[in-house]
């Protein structure tokens, strides 16, 4: 790493921050991180049921491994073999999330990695972290940043050579960054949202379920998934509509809440003894999608993760995108003196991926919710598979490509899409050979009965 005496303001001190954080001070910068809420770390800052847990892949594994930190974040996860999905009929099926070994997801609380990527960064000597202050003013050209205790202290002004917007899908940053300019923006909420609950240990304090794999639950009118814990429990996300006859505003009483879940998931309410009351207990959360440009202004402000590219949850690259993030950021910084340059070429590198993103995570939305269950998505998956095992490297299936390589999302779903191509005309021409196999025998048959 280059020595770096300039100054850099980090807004926000969540994965992708304090990831950010942790790179920049490692190529030389001094790097003060600001967060308006409590030391993550801290009991104060982790409030029930506002987490999805995180499924951990190829590009978040990559981003950590680079600042070493890979090793101490898998001790603390759960290896995903694959999904466990409980089909509505009560049938339950495993499927394999790749061919080979390393081709597996690692769950992980969020409040576990994020504790991790905070401690590795405030052990630099260039990073401070500033919690309890929020953003109320950036000047885009001088990046100077205004912030005030959240406690009613007087505001503050600092002043740096570049600010990073990592402050979230609501992003202040990136507000008055574009504010006046040419600016896109787009922001789109699912009518969906999602409110945690909880599978424990069982009384003999083994798990419930298989724990090495992500367990579905897949439904029209309503979609749950759980990851495993490292001490047998599992995070449950339940997804389902914010108004209407089936959705979290109709699940107003206990026996609406059992009632639903014996019609919906039948097999899953007695796994959960505290489902009534986390239930009640527990917020419904939002899910967003936002595509924005640009995402830097001259070389004084950039953003990353979420601020630049939130995306639904259903693919499981929010966080592994977002980190993915840092590490391309660090590398434009290393290949490219001139910031202007460096920052311009970072959003080049991300920015119609991440848009790329955004779609395939819609779109398996769709596939947890309506297909995943079914025998031709899984015949499917399944003769992905086998090609892949017969073809190693020349034949990889999309999810593959999405969470167990470092390909480009748009490089990705290219590729997929030629392999499909092959794959129905394959079908095809074996169709019409069959066909003519058919026909040739019936004509056989004919002559043989006419005698000619």
């Amino acid at each position: 790493m280059t020595e770096n005496r300039e100054r850099v303001v980090v807004v926000g001190a969540g994965l992708a921050g304090s990831l950010a954080a942790l790179y920049l001070a490692r190529r030389g910068y001094q790097v003060d991180v600001y967060e308006r809420r409590p030391d993550p770390r801290s009991a104060l800052a982790s409030p029930e049921g506002r987490s999805i847990n995180l499924g951990l892949s190829a590009r978040g594994m990559r981003a950590l491994d680079e600042v070493g930190l890979l090793a101490d974040v898998l001790k603390r996860s759960v290896p995903m073999r694959g999904r466990v999905v409980h089909a509505p009929d009560g049938t339950v099926r495993f499927q394999p999330y790749g061919v080979r070994e390393h081709e597996i997801l690692h769950s992980v609380l969020r409040e576990e990695l994020i504790s991790v990527v905070v401690d590795a960064a405030e052990a630099e000597p260039a990073v401070r972290f500033h919690f309890g202050h929020r953003l109320v003013r950036l000047d885009r050209d001088t990046a100077t940043v205004e912030v005030v205790p959240t406690d009613g202290g007087e505001p503050v002004r600092v002043h740096a050579d570049l600010v990073v917007g990592a402050d979230g899908v609501f992003s202040t940053v990136r507000q008055q960054m574009q504010h006046g300019l040419r600016a896109d923006y787009a922001q789109e909420f699912l009518p969906w949202g999602y409110k945690e609950l909880t599978i424990p240990v069982g009384a003999d304090g083994e798990p419930r379920v298989r724990l090495e794999a992500l367990h579905v639950w897949p439904g029209h009118e309503a979609l749950m998934v759980a990851h495993p814990n490292v001490d047998g429990s599992l995070t449950c996300s339940l997804f389902m509509a914010h108004e209407g006859p089936v959705s979290f505003a109709a699940l107003d009483t206990p026996q609406a809440v059992r009632d639903f879940f014996d019609r919906h998931f039948p097999d899953a309410g007695d796994l959960m003894p505290a489902l009534v009351d986390e239930m009640a207990a527990h917020p419904v959360g939002h899910l967003v999608t936002v595509r924005t440009a640009p995402w830097r202004h001259a070389d004084r402000v950039v953003l990353v993760g979420d601020a630049a590219h939130a995306v639904y949850p259903f693919y499981g690259q929010g966080m592994n995108s977002s980190f993915e993030d840092c590490l391309v950021l660090d590398s434009c910084l290393a290949a490219h003196p001139d910031r202007t340059a460096a920052l311009a070429a970072y959003e080049a590198a991300r920015k119609p991926h991440t848009d790329v993103l955004a779609d395939l995570s819609t779109a398996n939305f769709a596939d947890l919710r309506d297909r995943v269950h079914r025998i031709g998505y899984t015949a499917s998956a399944t003769a992905d598979r086998i090609l892949a095992r017969l073809l190693p490297g020349r034949w990889v299936p999309l999810y593959a490509m999405v969470s167990h390589t470092t390909t480009p999302y748009a490089d990705a779903l290219a590729r997929a899409r030629r392999q499909d191509r092959i794959l129905r005309t394959a079908g095809a021409g074996l169709a019409l050979a069959a066909t003519l196999a058919v026909a040739a025998t019936v004509r056989a048959g004919r002559r043989r009965s006419t005698g000619r």
